[in-house]
């Protein structure tokens, strides 16, 4: 049975073995699965000492001899050891890090914090089979060649902790918009979400309303302000807009979360509209729209209608692919300013008022 799982499907109550691995970039998940490992191994109490260590000028033997050492302190009596930024260390004393691993020690616990940690080392395969390796990256899954950010399961994940940490709800749709606007380091949305449950009363719920409201509110009216002008087929005054996000020194990967949030909401209006139909269904553009996640108040609505009426159910239906190809390209082949620039500029020409478009 494999001994290595994200973070998110780690058993709290699961045994911790002699090492443990916190691997990956996200450095909130890796301080999450740290707390975790440390209350496994010491109880509750936060003051029981342990050991922690540089791996950058750690040797084996400095390491060793904290392991071995029997803890005078915590229920379990067992030592805790945490060695941070142990890549270097492991390059040096693999062969030590193997053998105590066959030993299978159960007196000490060492644990290494790294943040490449490869599958197709003996290592790691040994790690699998008798200790413990927590993946601390944001969720992925699949979409076609490459993964791609697992937003409904991050979401839900803040969704669950958050009444417990910060004494506030928060709906998915508002967790949603924060992964838009943020993007995907957990520990900024989570201090993001930590200040807006200020805004509400103990239990209440922060919904995305509050979110647009008390998040980069005056970038954000002034992305909407472009992203409207692109969907009504302004293409010119859209990108003046966007250069002067640019100017301001916002990039890219940013400026498209952003884009991408609003330009979502037509997508799933388009897809809602069309299935409707397919099934027979009698449904209104506004009802579809309301569905998507605009607010419902008449005049956003009608001005809502207006601007998918103009965008069409082509360009409309094609949003979402088109959209996940942008956000893939941000990541891998336009990575580059200049070149993620061109692609949202791209995008923004796309919108241009065509003759005769077919409508919703």
């Amino acid at each position: 049975m494999s001994n290595t799982h994200h973070y998110f499907d780690l058993d709290p109550d699961a045994s911790i073995p002699a090492v443990v691995v916190l691997f990956g970039r996200d450095a909130f998940l890796r301080r999450l699965a740290g707390e975790q490992v440390t209350s496994g191994v010491l109880g509750k109490d936060a003051d029981v000492p342990y050991a922690k260590l540089s791996g950058s000028v750690a040797t084996w033997a400095d390491v060793a001899d904290e392991v071995n050492t029997m803890s005078l302190f915590g229920g379990s009596g067992r030592r805790l050891v945490v060695l941070e930024e142990a890549d270097s260390f492991i390059t040096k004393f693999r062969d030590e890090l193997e053998k105590f691993l066959e030993r299978k020690r159960t007196g000490g616990v060492l644990v290494l914090q790294v943040d490449r940690w490869p599958s197709n080392t003996r290592l790691y395969k040994k790690c699998d089979e008798f200790g413990l390796q927590i993946e601390c990256n944001p969720p992925e899954k699949k979409a076609g060649k490459r993964p791609v950010l697992d937003r409904p399961r991050l979401a839900k994940w803040f969704a669950t902790r958050t009444p417990e940490l910060h004494g506030a709800k928060i709906t998915i749709g508002a967790v949603e918009q924060l992964i838009e606007l943020l993007g995907s380091e957990l520990g900024l949305i989570d201090q993001e979400i930590e200040r807006l449950a200020l805004f509400v009363e103990v239990g209440g719920t922060i919904d995305e309303q509050l979110v647009l409201e008390q998040v980069h509110g005056g970038q954000l009216q002034a992305m909407w302000d472009l992203v409207d002008a692109a969907v009504e087929g302004q293409s010119s005054e859209a990108i003046v807009q966007l250069d002067r996000f640019f100017q301001a020194g916002d990039k890219p990967q940013k400026l498209y979360g952003q884009i991408a949030w609003s330009l979502r909401r037509y997508a799933a209006a388009t897809r809602i509209f069309q299935r409707a139909q397919r099934r027979g269904d009698a449904i209104s553009l506004r009802d579809a729209l309301k569905s998507a996640g605009f607010p419902a108040w008449p005049k956003a609505l009608a001005e809502a209608e207006r601007r998918l009426k103009l965008l069409g159910q082509i360009r409309g239906g094609d949003l979402f692919s088109k959209m996940l190809e942008i956000d893939i390209a941000l990541k891998g082949s336009h990575s580059h300013e200049q070149r993620g620039r061109l692609l949202l500029e791209t995008l923004i020409a796309s919108f241009a008022k065509e003759v005769d478009p077919r409508r919703v």
